[in-house]
C-alpha cells in the first residue's frame, strides 16, 4: 500500500455515552441477540445525515439482521416519524408483508411516536427499543452507517439531494447488497446468504 500510495479510510474514534435505561412501555426484547436464524425475523433500523450540497438530508434505513441485508430505506429533510415510517412501509412491501417481525431501533422520538408506532400495529410488528445512550444495543445499524459513510459517502458530501439518492441507492441495492463480501456471512454478500438459505430450506422441505 505504501509503494502505490493507498490509504484505507478510517473513521475517526468517537466516545459514545454509555447509559443502562430501558423505557418501561417499550423493553429491549432484542437484548443484543444479532444472531438471527432466517430472514424476516428481526429487523433494525436507525437514521443517519447526509450533506447534500446546502444542508443536511436524513436517511432512515431498515436492516435485516438474518443477512445484514437493507431492505427498507428513505430519504428526507426531516428527521421525523414521516420518515422512518416511509422506510419501514417499504420494507414491509418489498418482503412481500411478513408477519411477526420483531423490529429494534434506539429511543429516538422518530421511532417511539404514536405515528410509528400505529404503523408497526398495522404490519404485526413486535417492537423493541435500545437502552437509552447505549449504541451497542443496535450495533449491526451503526457498522451499516460506518461502512456507507467510509466506503461510498464524499468526505465533503453530495452536491444535491437527487444526487445523494440515487448514489445511495447504488450503493443499497448494487454494491452492498450483491456485490460487498460480509464477514458475518462467511464473505457472503447478503443477497448471496438469502439465496442460500432459501435453496437450502426448500431441500429440507422437499425430504421432510
Amino acid at each position: 500500500m505504501k509503494e502505490l500510495i493507498i490509504v484505507s479510510c478510517q473513521e475517526r474514534k468517537h466516545k459514545y455515552n454509555r447509559g443502562g435505561n430501558e423505557r418501561i412501555d417499550i423493553p429491549n426484547l432484542l437484548n443484543r441477540q444479532f444472531a438471527v436464524t432466517k430472514p424476516d425475523q428481526v429487523w433494525c433500523g436507525d437514521v443517519t445525515y447526509i450533506w447534500t450540497g446546502s444542508r443536511w438530508a436524513y436517511l432512515a434505513v431498515v436492516l435485516d439482521l438474518f443477512a445484514r441485508k437493507p431492505v427498507g430505506w428513505a430519504m428526507s429533510f426531516a428527521p421525523d416519524s414521516e420518515l422512518t415510517a416511509k422506510a419501514l412501509q417499504m420494507a414491509w412491501e418489498l418482503r412481500g408483508h411478513p408477519k411477526q417481525v420483531m423490529f429494534h431501533s434506539d429511543q429516538g422520538s422518530h421511532y417511539t411516536s404514536r405515528q410509528y408506532r400505529q404503523a408497526l400495529w398495522r404490519y404485526q410488528m413486535t417492537q423493541s427499543i435500545s437502552r437509552r445512550g447505549n449504541c451497542w444495543d443496535n450495533s449491526p445499524m451503526e457498522r451499516f452507517f460506518r461502512s456507507l459513510k467510509t466506503e461510498w459517502v464524499p468526505t465533503t458530501g453530495y452536491q444535491s439531494f437527487s444526487t445523494a439518492q440515487s448514489a445511495i441507492i447504488r450503493y443499497i441495492t448494487h454494491y452492498y447488497s450483491d456485490i460487498r463480501p460480509h464477514w458475518y456471512n462467511g464473505g457472503l454478500t447478503p443477497n448471496e446468504s438469502e439465496r442460500l438459505f432459501r435453496e437450502q430450506s426448500g431441500r429440507v422441505a422437499n425430504f421432510s
